[in-house]
């Protein structure tokens, strides 16, 4: 399942860039996230490992950072018993003071049970990755 959101944000590449890449920040736009628990390397370098620890449940993801080509790209893969996902950010700059970013997830479901429930549950995840970006808008908007 993929899952594409894309979003116009009014503040300079650079800073979006470097905030969208900075796992340390997660948990100050993403509600349900806890905390940032770094598990190796520096953190947001490529191979760096941290946990995303949640507020609630029990779906606790391992992120690897793949790739960092700042200012224009980022990705990541989480890893939960039940799903796989790869998270991807582009960026480009719109105008000096506006750039627009591209987050696309790709999901890979463990098992049938976990693949008929994620079809099932597409919509939900299609509109929490929304949420997420458009929290994440919001942060960069608001620490500008």
């Amino acid at each position: 399942m993929r899952s594409i959101v894309e979003l116009d944000i009014d503040a300079p590449l650079a800073r979006v860039a470097a905030l969208y890449a900075n796992p340390e920040l997660s948990t100050e736009w993403m509600d349900d996230i806890e905390r940032y628990e770094p598990i190796s390397g520096e953190p947001g370098a490529p191979g760096s490992r941290y946990r995303l620890v949640p507020r609630k449940g029990s779906m606790l993801f391992v992120a690897t950072v793949i790739a960092r080509d700042l200012p224009n790209e980022a990705r990541i893969r989480l890893d939960a018993p039940q799903v796989t996902v790869f998270v991807t950010g582009r960026l480009a700059a719109l105008s000096p003071d506006r750039t627009r970013l591209v987050s696309e997830e790709v999901f890979h479901f463990k098992g049938l049970l976990h693949g008929v429930l994620g079809f099932l549950a597409r919509g939900a995840i299609k509109k929490a990755h929304r949420r997420h970006m458009e929290a994440f808008k919001h942060f960069v908007e608001r620490s500008a």
